[in-house]
């Protein structure tokens, strides 16, 4: 049995088939959005923060100076993406799916015509 007027199915309906979940579009994030998404996640862990710091090569003042610019946000990109640790812990912090950041890594990678 289905309402039309509210979408109700009946409870038969629902016993044989499931629940019908909505399909609903996960959002992608802005590469700036994502930039500073990553940037609180490294700032909120200073052990993950000197770690980037380390593998950059970047000292606090330059850190200050860089960020904001688009160099900055594909490097930090970068290097959430080649550790898989920091991409699973960045996206929970972000309550995003991984396949998100990397939809937005690959989308700033994809080759130029």
């Amino acid at each position: 049995m289905l309402c039309y007027s509210g979408g109700v199915t009946s409870t038969a309906y629902e016993t044989r088939n499931g629940p019908h979940p909505l399909a609903l579009k996960t959002p992608t994030p802005s590469l700036d959005e994502l930039t500073q998404l990553s940037l609180d996640y490294l700032v909120q862990n200073p052990e993950q923060l000197g770690e980037f710091m380390v593998q950059t090569g970047l000292d606090p003042q330059s850190l200050r100076r860089l960020v904001g610019t688009s160099e900055f946000a594909h490097g930090l990109l970068d290097y959430v993406v080649q550790n898989e640790p920091l991409l699973l812990a960045v996206a929970s912090a972000a309550q995003l799916r991984p396949e998100s950041i990397m939809t937005v890594w690959a989308r700033h990678h994809a080759p130029r015509d």
